[in-house]
């Protein structure tokens, strides 16, 4: 499937806008993920919910939880369970990496974007770390501060 520009190179499907305002988000890795075909078909349609899912280790592999991928209109009996877990996929050094980043200081996981490389899906995940109610806050004024001066130009 191509997109606007006539190429099928990268193609953004969403964007965890939660995830920037829950966590402060440190390194980003592109990982594959493990999909049946009613589930890429779903998320070509645009029927992917990152909110509130991270990933979770378990058994030296990532998977994705929570994750809500809408089932297919013209699927038939066959069709995905929308929030199973999915595993993701990356090299074992990234996995290395992550996991003594996440054991050693208490962070987590979450994805930020998901996006079609040519014609995989793809997900950004980020280890982040918990905001507490003043960086909410402060983040939200200093966004509102930017909307501001981008009116006024």
């Amino acid at each position: 499937m191509k997109n606007a520009a006539g190429n099928d190179s990268s193609r953004v499907v969403t964007v965890n806008r939660k995830a920037r305002h829950d966590y402060h988000l440190h390194d980003r890795y592109e990982a594959g993920v493990v999909l049946q075909g009613t589930e890429v078909k779903s998320i070509r349609a645009g029927r992917l919910n990152l909110a509130d899912s991270y990933a979770k280790l378990r058994d030296g592999e990532f998977f994705l939880v929570d994750a809500h991928i809408g089932p297919y209109e013209q699927g038939n009996r066959e069709n995905h369970e929308p929030k199973r877990q999915r595993k993701l996929l990356l090299n074992r050094r990234e996995i290395r990496k992550i996991e003594s980043k996440i054991r050693s200081a208490g962070m987590t996981v979450v994805p930020t974007k998901a996006y079609f490389n040519n014609g995989r899906v793809k997900l950004e995940i980020a280890i982040a770390s918990g905001k507490r109610a003043y960086d909410k806050r402060d983040s939200i004024e200093k966004e509102e501060a930017r909307r501001a001066i981008r009116s006024h130009l």
